[in-house]
């Protein structure tokens, strides 16, 4: 029989070990839990066909980081939650994911009422937040830096639709949309816009639970416009597509990607959509980020928000990794770090952490471009995509 020596050095050793698990017990098993992030996206209601895809995206680049070993040597768990987009519903499960789940970081808030909603719990409890709402007001809330967007503001987003109303010949726009953050920056911007061309504007505030918006319409064609902007969100643009063709209306029809998307196309015959032209922010198509969730969701042309998501989580990751904690403060101040300024350029976390480990600094470029913030949180830039419905099919016109 082997005998086994226990020296006083050794037995010491293990008699410290024990009473400081003894006297810490949290400790050990903080060191060797799970990291908990988290998405929280519209998996029902009006963004009900973006927040499964979204928080698939996210999945996808934590089981890629998990398989390589985690962050900081710990594991990652994500929790997804439902927002329902609907502030109320987002309040419920952002405060389960702080308070219950613990999660250093929020991805994915869509609707810009929820991310309004949501962002105080989180600024509150210094939970990083990542979203894909474009209202100015949002990053005009005093978030002390717990919070970036990935999606253009709408005053950029106006900016570029207002041209683009200007390059189709537009002279005399009506804009229809429900009340939401984003709703007084549209309107203010197109017609400040449309000014400056000598064009006109007309606007109206409808209630987005109704069934038909026929009084809402003829007000709007009483202001003879040639091109209409809706504004709404694909359950209300639905009803209001059907009440723009029974009412034979000729001009020019605009609507947001997030609203007029296929889903909404296949709903209906194809006349009612047909000539409809949208807008949205463009992913960095042919890049490897893009390809990454590609494969990582099953599509060949994943939306804007999707590619938004996964970025999301890689700078999440990686600014952990660069802090060397898995706080929402450590995240704060380290995503800029790892995302701008210049560095080896990478477009996955796998890399990214790589490279850290080696002393490299690092500049992460994901599937929705270049991930660069101002100071409030904003994105600095990006590319847009323009469309058109043609014969039952959302059609490409350009990027740029």
């Amino acid at each position: 029989m082997t005998k086994i020596r226990i020296t006083r050095r050794k037995a010491l050793g293990t008699t410290a070990a024990g009473a400081a698990a003894l006297a810490f017990p949290g400790l050990l098993s903080a060191q060797s839990a799970p990291i908990k992030l988290a998405t929280l996206t519209p998996l029902t209601g009006a963004g009900g066909s973006y927040g499964p895809v979204m928080a698939k995206a996210a999945k996808g680049v934590i089981d890629e980081v998990n398989a390589a070993g985690g962050v900081l040597g710990r594991q990652i768990q994500l929790v997804s939650e439902d927002d329902q987009t609907n502030p109320e519903a987002g309040v419920r499960a952002a405060r389960k994911l702080i308070d219950v789940d613990k999660v250093s970081a929020i991805m994915g808030t869509w609707a810009s009422s929820v991310t309004t909603a949501v962002a105080p719990l989180c600024w509150e409890s210094k939970t990083f937040l990542c979203t894909v709402s474009g209202a100015d007001s949002i990053t005009q809330l005093p978030h002390q830096g717990y919070l970036i967007r990935t999606q253009p503001t709408a005053t950029l987003q106006n900016k570029k639709i207002v041209e683009f109303f200007i390059s189709l010949g537009a002279k005399r726009v009506f804009v229809m949309a429900p009340q939401t953050p984003f709703t007084q920056t549209l309107f203010t911007m197109t017609t400040e816009g449309m000014k400056a061309v000598s064009g006109q504007v007309g606007t109206l505030i409808y209630d987005d639970k109704k069934t038909t918006y026929r009084t809402e319409l003829d007000e709007a064609l009483r202001f003879k416009p040639d091109m209409i902007l809706m504004g709404g969100y694909t359950p209300d643009t639905t009803v209001l597509l059907k009440d723009i063709y029974r009412a034979g209306y000729q001009g020019k029809l605009y609507g947001f990607a997030y609203s007029v998307n296929q889903k909404l196309v296949e709903a209906g015959p194809p006349e009612v959509s047909h000539g409809v032209y949208t807008m949205a922010p463009s992913p960095d198509e042919g890049s490897g980020g893009f390809a990454r969730v590609q494969k990582m969701v099953g599509m060949t042309n994943p939306d804007p928000y999707t590619c938004q998501v996964h970025d999301h989580a890689n700078l999440v990751v990686l600014a952990m990794a660069a802090a060397k904690e898995a706080s929402g403060a450590a995240i704060r101040e380290n995503v800029r770090k790892i995302s701008q300024g210049g560095g080896k350029k990478v477009d996955n976390a796998v890399d990214g952490l790589k490279a850290l480990a080696a002393g490299e600094k690092i500049d992460f470029v994901g599937a929705s471009g270049p991930c660069d913030f101002t100071d409030a949180g904003d994105i600095i830039d990006c590319k847009f995509r323009y469309e058109q419905v043609q014969n039952g099919k959302i059609t490409l016109l350009r990027i740029g």
